[in-house]
């Protein structure tokens, strides 16, 4: 299942190349926007998103709980390297569910994640409890990864 979320991420970007091959586009509407967010929290830490594509890592700067307003600085490339795989651990089951709020994130100050996917323009978000007793079993590994991800970046 992996590398069927890997391939089609993969398919997107290599889809969007120009003939050239010494200097492909990428398709910047392929992205994966991975982070979490505490309501009752002080800090910089509060609230972390960034962004992956098949190339670059971007941190965004507004730190909105919302996920609604979003700037986007490109990260250095070590800290790329760290979080690069992510896409790999993506659930495709995500990608069915219906309604954008998986449990009830934050509610109970456990805080929650969010999660936005675009490939080729085809965009999907979802806000998803940290609390895996509210969520389904499939989000778990991949809720593992992304706070395992934003701890990387952090250090």
């Amino acid at each position: 299942m992996r590398k069927a979320v890997l391939f089609l991420f993969s398919l997107g970007i290599l889809t969007s190349c120009s003939g050239d091959a010494e200097s492909p586009e990428v398709n910047e509407s392929n992205y994966l926007i991975f982070g979490h967010f505490y309501g009752q929290c002080e800090g910089e830490t509060c609230v972390e998103t960034f962004k992956l594509t098949d190339e670059k890592l971007y941190e965004d700067i507004i730190d909105d709980h919302s996920g609604q307003n979003l700037e986007f600085v490109e990260l250095e490339n070590s800290s790329f390297e760290e979080v690069k795989n992510l896409a790999d651990f993506f659930p495709v089951q995500l990608l069915n569910e219906n309604e954008p709020v998986i449990g009830c994130p934050d509610c109970a100050d456990g805080g929650g994640l969010f999660i936005q996917y675009s490939i080729d323009g085809n965009l999907k978000s979802w806000r998803i409890d940290q609390d895996k007793e509210n969520v389904p079993g499939y989000l778990h590994e991949f809720m593992d990864k992304v706070n395992e991800k934003i701890t990387l970046i952090n250090n």
